[in-house]
């Protein structure tokens, strides 16, 4: 009798930790970081409270500590029946392309890198356009004629906003000095605030009095520092003027909660599709920021200049050059 309640508790067991929802819900993966952290992935989480909020459905949440965890966490939802599955971040994308083969009818989602398979959408942006707007913004609050960018992991993804920064700048000033920097070449390079700070002083002592960060939580520590040494920080992802008001110029957002709400609700509706989606200013996928934080930073001529550049981008009247096929800036 004994053996045969522990088999029952057993069964009972694997029964609750198997069960699907009764009706399909969506599951997330944040990338290394979390879902607060004030930038890429907490973008992220303000699509799923958009999605919560407005449905009222619940949506599964994992927090990945190291990216070794992300195919065990997605092969977890998508074997409890949650779906689509999203994940956060280039990172993942080994992990996707496991699990979308292995639970071939489940609908996968990807943020920042694209996985070919035929369960997968896959979200990708225009990094470059949305730097372009902060970087006419910082050429023309610069009054040193030196701006700095910090990026984080030294990656296409950071190299394109490097490029339209650099081009948004030039588009103000050809003399205008661009210093940039990369956090390192590993993951790790997004979640070290203390070297995105050394990065942003190193680059304020050379004359930079805007930098803009584009390096996840490694931006954490250069807007601090931008702060703290009084130049003025740009922003990226999520809108971080918050973070110092008076002190960020203004945030490059990526809408990432876009990408996220946008996938759940296509699939409540049945109109969820595989493939590749490309969002870019047009698509609403990169904007700028104005807000009560900074708006005593935006001067009428900056903000007639940055809308400018945003019509002319989502009409095509402006081109905001890529990374060429050597991943070098076609403008320098």
């Amino acid at each position: 009798m004994l053996i045969l309640r522990t088999f029952a508790s057993v069964f009972i067991a694997v029964a609750v930790f198997s069960a699907a929802p009764a009706q399909a819900e969506p599951a997330i993966v944040y990338s290394v970081g979390g879902k607060f952290d004030g930038s890429f992935n907490e973008s992220a989480y303000q699509g799923v409270q958009q999605y919560t909020q407005e449905t009222g459905n619940s949506v599964r949440e994992f927090e990945l500590e190291r990216d070794a965890q992300s195919r065990q966490a997605l092969r977890n939802f998508a074997s409890r029946g949650y779906e689509p599955v999203v994940a956060i971040g280039f990172n993942q994308a080994n992990a996707v392309a496991a699990a979308a083969s292995e639970f071939p009818e489940t609908s996968f989602v990807i943020v920042d890198m694209v996985v070919e398979a035929p369960n997968v959408a896959s979200y990708v942006f225009k990094e470059s356009e949305g730097a372009y707007l902060g970087g006419v913004l910082a050429a023309m609050a610069s009054e040193s004629g030196t701006v700095g960018f910090v990026g984080g992991m030294d990656i296409p993804i950071i190299r394109r906003f490097l490029c339209g920064y650099v081009q948004g700048v030039k588009s103000v000033g050809q003399e205008t000095e661009v210093l940039f920097n990369m956090a390192g070449d590993t993951p790790a390079a997004f979640t070290d605030p203390a070297r995105g700070g050394e990065l942003a002083r190193s680059q304020a002592q050379s004359g930079a009095d805007v930098i803009i960060q584009a390096a996840g939580g490694t931006g954490i520590g250069v807007l601090q520092t931008a702060a703290d040494t009084g130049v003025l920080g740009i922003g990226t992802d999520s809108n971080q003027n918050g973070l110092h008001p008076g002190q960020v110029l203004t945030s490059i957002r990526k809408r990432v909660d876009r990408a996220v709400y946008d996938s759940f609700i296509a699939f409540d509706q049945g109109t969820f599709k595989p493939g590749l989606n490309v969002l870019g200013v047009k698509e609403g996928g990169m904007d700028w920021v104005l807000d009560d934080n900074n708006r005593d930073l935006i001067t009428s001529q900056m903000q007639q200049a940055a809308n400018a550049a945003l019509s002319g981008i989502s009409t095509g009247e402006l081109v905001v050059e890529d990374l060429a096929a050597d991943g070098s800036c076609p403008v320098s």
